[in-house]
Formats: C-alpha cells, sequence, structure tokens
C-alpha cells in the first residue's frame, strides 16, 4: 500500500494513494495503522496528490544517515570508499514537507542537494543479524533529500551543523509498503533533477553496504524504534543549490520529492 499524510482542515490525516491514469490521487482517508477511517471516509472526495496540502509522512524519534553508500559518490568528493558503513544523525527539526523551501544559512557558500531512498522502521529493532529475516522491521521506504552545507562539512571535520539544519531534511511524498528488501537490492532507480535537468541518476543495486548490512551494524549499538529514518546514502551527482532553484527527487512508485531552494530570511 501507498500513503501520504497531508493537511485537511480537521487537521493532519494519513491518506491511501494509487495511480490512476499515470497520476497519483489520494483516494481514501486510513488511520495512522492503514485502517479504513471510518469517521472522514463517507464525506472524502478523492483529489490529485499534487493538490494537496502535503505533511511529512513519518514522525521517527531519530534519522540515521549513512556516507558515501556509492562508490561513484565517494570518488566525485575525493574520498576514500569506507571499510564500514558511515553514519551520522539529522536532527528532527531539519524534517521538511513536499513543498516545503530549503532554506540556504547565510554561513554557508556552498549547499548541495542529495537525493536518497529512507527506510522506515517498522518494530523496534535491536542487535539484528544480516542472515535472519529482516523484512518484519521494514514499514516502508520514502524519499529524502539529504541536504548539505559542503563548505561547512569540509571545514568542521564532523557533520553535524553541515547536514543539520533547519530545512535540510525534507522527506516524501509517499510511503510504500510493498516494496521489499530484495527489490532494493535487485535496483531501484532514483533520480534527482534541479530546474527540470537530469543531475542524478543512480540505482540502489550499487550500495556499497547491503541493507542487511546496514541494519545489522546499525542495531550493534542503536536500538532502532518504529517510525526511525534510515537514510540510505546518494548517488553521484551531488552539486550545488541556488536561490530559486527547484530540486526533486524520484523513485518510480514513491512519486517526487520536490522542494524550492531560498536564502535564509525567516
Amino acid at each position: 500500500m501507498k500513503y501520504c499524510r497531508f493537511q485537511t482542515e480537521n487537521g493532519p490525516q494519513f491518506g491511501e494513494v494509487q495511480e490512476r491514469d499515470g497520476e497519483l490521487w489520494v483516494v481514501r482517508p486510513i488511520s495512522s495503522k492503514g485502517g479504513n477511517d471510518g469517521s472522514q471516509a463517507m464525506e472524502f472526495v478523492p483529489i490529485k496528490l499534487n493538490e494537496c496540502q502535503l505533511l511529512v509522512p513519518v514522525e521517527p524519534t531519530k534519522i540515521i544517515c549513512v556516507g558515501r553508500n556509492y562508490k561513484d559518490h565517494a570518488k566525485e568528493l575525493g574520498n576514500e570508499v569506507p571499510a564500514e558503513p558511515l553514519l551520522f544523525f539529522k536532527p528532527l527539526s531539519s524534517m521538511l514537507p513536499p513543498g516545503g523551501v530549503i532554506r540556504m544559512p547565510g554561513v554557508s557558500e556552498r549547499v548541495d542537494f542529495e537525493g536518497e531512498l529512507a527506510v522506515i522502521i517498522g518494530h523496534q529493532a535491536r542487535k539484528l543479524s544480516r542472515d535472519e529475516d529482516l523484512s518484519p522491521y521494514i514499514h516502508g521506504f520514502t524519499l529524502a533529500n539529504d541536504v548539505t552545507a559542503r563548505d561547512l562539512q569540509k571545514k568542521d571535520g564532523q557533520w553535524t551543523r553541515a547536514k543539520g539544519f533547519d530545512t535540510f531534511c525534507p522527506v516524501g511524498p509517499v510511503v510504500d509498503t510493498s516494496i521489499t528488501i530484495d527489490d532494493v537490492k535487485s535496483g531501484l532507480i532514483i533520480e534527482t533533477r534541479v530546474n527540470g535537468e537530469l543531475r542524478q541518476h543512480g540505482s540502489t543495486a550499487d550500495f556499497i553496504f547491503s541493507l542487511p548490512v546496514l541494519l545489522e551494524y546499525i542495531t550493534a549499538a542503536i536500538t532502532l524504534e518504529p517510525g526511525d529514518l534510515l537514510l540510505t546514502g546518494t548517488p553521484a551527482g551531488v552539486g550545488p543549490l541556488k536561490s530559486g532553484d527547484m530540486v526533486a527527487i524520484s523513485v518510480s512508485g514513491l512519486g517526487q520529492l520536490s522542494n524550492s531552494v531560498l536564502p535564509d530570511e525567516w
């Protein structure tokens, strides 16, 4: 099933998403657990996904990210391919809904896009093994943009500030619970466009560290809770954004995560 989270006059609402004639539609309200929301179902009229006021579709306790999980991306920034998964956090305050504005901080001279496939954890996960059946621990998949102040990343040495500015983690627009670990292994194509121009084109089949390896590595140290978000890394092609840009990330079946870019003028 695919679903989104959107704003209504009665507050935030989850909705089932289906494809109709090549477009994504919200077809019925659902509860947070995926069941029919009877309180609104009778009066609900299907609406195109791109006509909804979309919200971030997940409510994690933490956001864990994987750096340099594609060889070509590591090389394009002049870095060695890591021998073990390279982990970092993004704060919850960095999350941004589809259609939201990425704000470029005045202290940075280069802010990059990084399109990524994101995993949503389904059950508490601790000390997992890559050899066990990991499907019960995965609720679904969505899209994310690991926006990065590249100059600050190099300056600071550690990545918290460069990755953690408000608006630096757009997420959405939909969650797909039907995608499997095998689908990711076989290769989901992820693309990023800036102002309609293709900048990134990669496949999850090119992960350096597979999803089972990542889950084993992370949960050996950190307990993952339901709803937690795991960003799996970005393919080659990252580059700077400028004020007025529109950046859009897509994976077949997951829609398009689009956000505009403006200076930080809160």
